[in-house]
């Protein structure tokens, strides 16, 4: 599994055009593009996930722009879970919260202060790998879920309950 992306931390009052125009086109326009481009080649019976972010349901600061393009995301997800109903295609969304990843240049991986205060407000006691997100995305795109679609599916070990 392969997932791109970046966030620019920024205040929502701050944020340049340009840096509106990047979170648009890594966040939103780029998978929305590609699903279109890759529609004929799914199968009726597919499946298709959309990476958003457990921000979208939380504040955190100087994650505005970045929050609201993973909210369109999660809009579009809705939209075409229902208009790929009739080929049976499913359409849900994973929403990770803190990964110890490279995302956001490896921040709550590698700034043990971070990753601590993160793992203080989840009620599992630390932040994410990996792999909890990689087998929630297996388990989602698996015949075993066919009867999943339009749903938002939180992946956060309980994150800012």
């Amino acid at each position: 599994m392969q997932n791109a992306g970046n966030i620019i931390h920024t205040r929502f009052d701050t944020a340049t055009s340009e840096l509106l125009d990047n979170q648009y086109n890594i966040h939103f326009k780029g998978p929305y593009l590609l699903t279109v481009a890759l529609l004929p080649l799914i199968c009726d019976g597919g499946r298709i996930l959309n990476i958003t972010s457990a921000a979208t349901r939380f504040y955190l600061p100087d994650h505005g722009p970045y929050s609201a393009m993973k909210g369109a995301t999660e809009v579009i997800s809705l939209y075409m879970a229902k208009e790929l109903g009739e080929r049976r295609i499913t359409v849900n969304a994973v929403a990770p919260g803190a990964i110890a990843s490279d995302f956001g240049g490896g921040l709550v991986r590698d700034n043990s202060e971070v990753n601590k205060s993160l793992a203080e407000i989840t009620p599992l006691g630390r932040v994410g790998q990996p792999d909890d997100i990689g087998a929630a995305v297996a388990a989602l795109l698996s015949d075993n879920m066919h009867w999943v679609n339009g749903q938002r599916i939180e992946v956060t070990g309980g994150q800012s309950l």
